[in-house]
């Protein structure tokens, strides 16, 4: 057997290599990663990994949601709340009854294990179809929506998989009490969540040390989900909550070391748990085989086909009337929305990836119902849910850029970030303008001398200049933005070569050395930043 740790250094080795290679060939790592996993789980004499469902419940999924509603935009979901709730709960629950309803009828099903399996399936997943919208520059709302659907939908469909499976396994079932009992955990979500990003956001406040502000980040998470989920919630929506609270009212608390690390810190870390949880779910192909001998090859494809196909089919019947029935029904949401094109109702359609959310509430499904039968069809839809996965992630993951270019979105993308550009050309205009409006109210009020301004005023007003330089859209500018940046960068490069020179010579004390250093991180940082933008 290989120890646990050489295992972990293998499959980071691997996620490394599979991400070279998807840079390469321009694909979502998490396509890659899954196909990689199937690829090493059905190799004879590799070690079989299993995932456990509490890892990705209790530990993966708190600090992605919480990253993700931290890095969304409040604004912005909050505009958008009404497609993101009928996507998020509208359409999760209307998968959840249409998968309930197909497998009773086609597979024979009991109606309380098809409502197991349609909420295990029902949520998509939001990284892959993301890495690639915003890779391919799609218009920004759809990304938003989409966003904001990913981090809601799991709590409607942990939600309902938690009522369904009690019914498997009482034997009952009670809509009345589940419709109030989804009521009460959302409601009650949502508080805890505002009281954790309060409490969090204030002892950072009080912290002040930036160390200590990353580590209570970490403890965010799970702070929120854990009480939740202990207490027959989903903490899904707690965990959105204080996200979303602290995304808003940050910026006032937290200092600016803090987000600079930070940043990079949760960047670094998400996509680590993203690329491991993607490829250890591909290995999990050798144990789902393993468990369905008793089962004959034409039935397992035929059943894999119909929930494929009646997954992808209810979220596209779902989405045109979700889009435009309200619009048609209610004449000022008409006014205040027009309705888009269909070219965005169908991109929505298309990205109904699901994900490691879907795999981990399949595995944690209980072996035994409450008089200690076995669960009914439990490896089927263990099955069921890893050919889903498999289906709508490498097969709509690999033809959505392909859609996207189709429907011409990259266009749209285009025009879009023109607007954008013009909107913060502005912003950063006004910005300095006021810096250099106050930098004359100081003068006066402290009597300075110019002799004490006049480096500050000349120094704000080349940065004037240079924001007109760049983005003004004269092509003759541009050309010297470029030159400019290019010898920037050289000029930089200068630096840290004579800085490093003298250190070596013994003339720059290690503690100088780095603090330089930094300062040369920061503005490389700024402009490789201005150039991204571009």
């Amino acid at each position: 057997m290989i120890p646990t740790i050489q295992i972990l250094v293998i499959l980071l080795a691997v996620i490394a290599a599979v991400a070279v290679v998807a840079s390469r060939l321009k694909i979502p790592p998490s396509i890659l990663l899954v196909i990689t996993g199937v690829i090493l789980a059905v190799i004879p004499g590799l070690p079989a990994v299993t995932l456990a469902p509490e890892v990705v419940l209790l530990l993966v999924l708190p600090p992605v949601i919480y990253s993700s509603a931290v890095a969304m935009s409040w604004r912005e979901f909050r505009f958008n709340l009404r497609s993101i709730s009928l996507l998020a709960v509208g359409c999760v629950i209307f998968t959840t009854v249409t998968t309930a309803a197909a497998v009773h009828w086609l597979l024979a099903f009991p109606w309380a294990v098809g409502f197991t399996l349609g909420a295990i399936i029902s949520p998509p997943d939001a990284v892959a179809p993301l890495a690639i919208v915003r890779r391919m520059k799609l218009p920004k709302r759809l990304a938003f929506v989409l966003e904001g659907e990913g981090l809601a939908n799991d709590a409607t469909a942990l939600i309902l998989y938690r009522f369904a499976v009690v019914a498997v396994s009482a034997g009952s079932f009670s809509f009345g009490r589940a419709v109030g009992t989804f009521a009460a955990i959302v409601a009650g979500e949502i508080l805890w969540g505002i009281g954790v990003g309060w409490v969090m956001l204030r002892l950072r406040g009080w912290v002040r040390e930036t160390r200590i502000e990353i580590l209570l980040s970490i403890l965010t998470p799970f702070l929120a989900y854990w009480p939740p989920e202990m207490l027959g919630g989903s903490g899904v929506v707690a965990t959105m909550t204080a996200g979303l609270y602290i995304s808003w009212n940050g910026l006032r608390l937290i200092s600016a070391a803090t987000r600079l690390q930070g940043i990079f810190f949760w960047d670094f870390l998400i996509y680590l748990i993203e690329g491991m949880v993607f490829l250890i779910t591909g290995l999990q192909a050798r144990a789902l085989i393993a468990n369905l001998g008793g089962y004959p090859i034409s039935e397992l494809v035929l059943s894999a086909a119909i929930v494929s196909g009646v997954v992808i089919a209810a979220r596209f019947i779902w989405v045109y009337p979700a889009i435009y029935l309200p619009r048609w029904l209610v004449p000022a949401i008409q006014r205040k929305d027009p309705a888009p094109p269909w070219q965005s109702p169908f991109a929505l359609a298309f990205t109904g990836i699901r994900g490691i959310v879907s795999l981990a509430a399949a595995l944690a499904i209980p072996f035994t119902t409450a008089s200690g039968a076995p669960f009914p069809h439990r490896d089927l839809i263990l099955f069921l849910t890893f050919s889903v996965i498999l289906v709508t992630l490498v097969g709509q993951g690999l033809t959505l850029p392909l859609i996207i270019r189709a429907l011409g979105f990259p266009k749209v993308g285009r025009r879009e970030r023109h607007a954008d550009r013009a909107e913060e050309f502005a912003a950063r205009e006004q910005a300095v303008t006021a810096a250099i409006e106050r930098l004359d109210q100081l003068m006066a009020e402290n009597h300075l001398t110019e002799e004490v301004v006049h480096p500050l005023r000349a120094y704000h007003r080349d940065r004037l200049k240079q924001i007109a330089s760049r983005y003004d859209g004269d092509d003759r500018h541009k050309n010297l933005v470029e030159t400019y940046d290019a010898l920037e960068f050289q000029l930089i490069a200068a630096e840290r070569k004579l800085i490093n020179d003298l250190y070596r010579a013994g003339k720059l004390k290690d503690d100088a050395r780095r603090r330089i250093e930094r300062e040369l991180d920061l503005r490389d940082a700024q402009l490789s930043n201005l150039l991204a933008e571009e």
